[in-house]
């Protein structure tokens, strides 16, 4: 009987250890919960630059009424429905730009100018905030949200990036969207010379991207521009040169960012027509700094000591001038060596005099619409 009871005590002991242990595992696993969702809370507002929506913060375990007394307070600030600042004070360009990837929820991306600033495209941040969206998602149709420019793309495909980077499509539509919505060429070759000279895509890249598409504004134009791209054209003065007075007038084709030694580094000129050792430098920008002309002055300076002449042009005189430009240039390779024949680029030309045989030649010359 003793034995019973003895037998009978040790179970019931044994079960209150089995118990008492069960429950610490459990508080255990609680307290691990807990702190994964605290880790996971104190992630988003660390990356999300101290902005979280609704579901969020009733994921992290915040209920109504929290979510509620905080606002009431002022502890938290709505930016956007279903959207809160975690924070007194003003908004940085990322909380702000997160708040709206928020608001429209799964799906939407960062595109057109807004992705152009934050792939370092562009280095100005866009006026407005131009977000993407699958095709059939339509937050905001009833609601205007304000400063935001929604545009609906069939087959959007988000670069990949980690849950904390904003989410953005990828180089190469950035690139594209822009190309579309460019007013001019020059505006669209811009953003292709920012994305191959700043080492951010390939024109190889660019034309997987092009040829993915089914519908493209100015799809021959891009696929030529791309070609220019590749074989060094890295801006739309360049593009105008190549185009409008090498091209245009018949004179040799020059090596494009031609690497040449100066110094202890390396160089890249613009044109190089190396047999003739002739180089021609294009200047984009209207009001050219006094650093800028000294640092031009002592780079001719350089080629010259290497026996290359430099000219340098701006955007008139590969545009209005253009034929005088290439008149100039003719002369000079001439007087190095070339035995080729400029040619006029039209009617108007001035680069070569038009003698009255030559006119009448061209007179009796079809017309062939481009």
């Amino acid at each position: 009987m003793a034995g019973i009871l003895t037998h009978d005590h040790d179970y019931r002991v044994i079960h209150r250890l089995k118990a008492a242990m069960a429950s610490h595992s459990e508080a255990i696993q609680a307290r691990g919960m807990e702190e994964q969702l605290n880790l996971t809370w104190m992630g988003q507002l660390q990356y999300q630059a101290g902005v979280v929506s609704r579901q969020q913060a009733l994921d992290a375990g915040f209920t109504r009424k929290a979510i509620e007394w905080r606002l009431r307070t002022g502890a938290w600030r709505r930016v956007h429905h279903g959207v809160y600042a975690t924070f007194t004070g003003k908004l940085s360009r990322e909380a702000r730009l997160w708040a709206v990837v928020l608001r429209l929820g799964a799906g939407a991306v960062l595109s057109h100018e807004t992705a152009a600033e934050i792939q370092h495209l562009t280095d100005k941040p866009s006026q407005q905030i131009h977000i993407s969206l699958p095709k059939e998602q339509h937050p905001g149709r009833h609601t205007k949200i304000r400063g935001v420019v929604i545009h609906r793309s069939r087959g959007l495909v988000a670069e990949w990036q980690p849950p904390w980077h904003l989410p953005r499509t990828t180089v190469e539509d950035t690139v594209l969207d822009l190309i579309g919505a460019a007013r001019t060429f020059d505006d669209a070759y811009s953003w292709i010379s920012a994305a191959v000279g700043r080492r951010l895509s390939t024109p190889e890249l660019l034309g997987k991207a092009l040829a993915a598409r089914s519908r493209m504004r100015w799809r021959g134009w891009v696929t030529a521009a791309l070609r220019d791209a590749a074989d060094g054209v890295h801006s739309p003065l360049e593009r105008r040169y190549v185009h409008g007075v090498e091209r245009a007038h018949g004179l040799p084709p020059a090596r494009r960012q031609a690497r040449r030694r100066h110094g202890s580094g390396n160089r890249y000129l613009d044109n190089l027509y190396e047999p003739f050792r002739l180089c021609v430098e294009l200047d984009g920008n209207a009001a050219h700094p006094a650093e800028g002309r000294w640092r031009d002055t002592r780079r001719d300076n350089a080629n010259l000591a290497q026996g290359v002449r430099t000219l340098r042009y701006g955007w008139p005189d590969v545009t209005e001038y253009r034929c005088r430009t290439a008149a100039e240039i003719a002369e000079v390779l001439r007087g190095q060596g070339w035995t080729g024949t400029l040619r006029r680029c039209g009617p108007a030309c001035t680069a070569v005099p038009a003698t009255e045989t030559g006119s009448r030649k061209e007179d009796r010359k079809p017309v062939i619409n481009a």
